[in-house]
């Protein structure tokens, strides 16, 4: 299924084809406002500042589902986001990237390019451990691990990259950069 099948809504509940993003780059984000990488928002305001007038657009979905980490409402997120990261890309409404409630949309950009794995690193290392009592709680259907998971989906509707929160955020923009 192209990523342009997919609707997401915004925090008014107004629902978004996704089609309306077509010919952009597109960086696809589920987000959480008190996570570990959460600070991430400002990379990616800055990657998006760099790169918006080229035709790159993240679309950020606040998630609540490891940890609790994004407790507030579609309101207080935004607010959050925009006060302490300054974060002028388009968010959507919280929802759910795992199990029966998840939006749709995650689940196929999941199976399109499946978990590999967090890397190596401290960071990684760490989050190994987290990852398996988040299989357990979701089973099959744990597509994504953690908060802060990115993909990146080319001009065409193509998810050409899967990349975790311990990834390099240099190495996410050298492969935006490269699509765009």
């Amino acid at each position: 299924m192209s990523v342009y099948e997919h609707t997401a809504i915004k925090p008014d509940g107004t629902e978004v084809p996704l089609s309306d993003y077509e010919g952009k780059v597109l960086l696809i984000v589920n987000t959480a406002t008190g996570c570990g990488f959460t600070p991430q928002y400002e990379d990616l305001e800055a990657i998006y500042k760099k790169y918006r007038d080229q035709g790159l657009e993240i679309l950020d979905f606040p998630c609540n589902q490891f940890k609790n980490q994004a407790p507030g409402t579609d309101d207080e997120i935004r607010e959050f986001c925009s006060v302490k990261f300054g974060a002028d890309f388009p968010q959507f409404k919280k929802g759910d990237v795992n199990g029966e409630n998840a939006w749709p949309l995650f689940a196929d950009l999941a199976t399109q390019k499946p978990f590999d794995s967090f890397g190596k690193g401290a960071k990684a290392m760490a989050m190994k451990v987290v990852k398996y009592g988040i299989d357990k709680e979701y089973g099959d259907k744990a597509y994504i691990k953690w908060n802060i998971t990115k993909f990146l989906v080319d001009r065409e509707g193509n998810v050409v990259a899967r990349f975790e929160p311990t990834i390099d955020i240099a190495g996410l923009e050298q492969a935006v950069a490269n699509l765009l």
